[in-house]
């Protein structure tokens, strides 16, 4: 059986209600490609994002900073409990096939640097701009599929 690609949101907890909708659109763009959305499991661009996966039908994961699985938002369908604060930032960026950036603050950035230091495919939308290699995005769509691209460049079946 092979194996369903992953894909990373990564984002404030909290934000405008028009970047958590492009979480939303995100998400629903990563379910329809029918692969699995991984994330914090919280609110803000992670909530927008689990919505969008369930309104498709997909699967959406979500890594939590702490101990009770009752803290992630209502659209995880696998919320993981790991105790670890922000330090579970580096197993959102290890699961993931590729990472799609929406907005974000300090917690976003470690992700950002995780995600460079293991080579994983990075884009952005509204996101740090720094000078580092993400890819831009113009939309959510756009997003999702620079994502898949990046994933089959990285994996040499392009």
């Amino acid at each position: 059986m092979k194996r369903k690609t992953i894909i990373g949101v990564i984002g404030s907890a909290s934000c405008s209600s028009s970047i958590a909708d492009i979480g939303y659109i995100v998400g629903k763009e990563i379910a329809r490609r029918g692969a699995i959305l991984i994330c914090g499991g919280l609110g803000g661009i992670m909530e927008g994002a689990c919505k969008g996966v369930q309104e498709e039908n997909g699967t959406a994961i979500g890594i939590l900073p702490g101990d009770d699985k009752e803290d992630a938002n209502p659209y995880v369908d696998i919320p993981l409990t790991t105790g670890m604060g922000e330090a579970r930032n580096i197993i959102i960026v290890r699961s993931s096939d590729a990472i799609i950036a929406i907005a974000g603050k300090y917690g976003t950035l470690s992700e950002l640097a995780f995600a460079l230091r293991f080579d994983v495919p990075i884009v952005g939308i509204a996101t740090w701009n720094i000078d580092i290699p993400i890819l831009k995005a113009k939309n959510p769509r756009q997003a999702v599929n620079m994502a898949f691209e990046a994933i089959k460049k990285a994996k040499g079946t392009f």
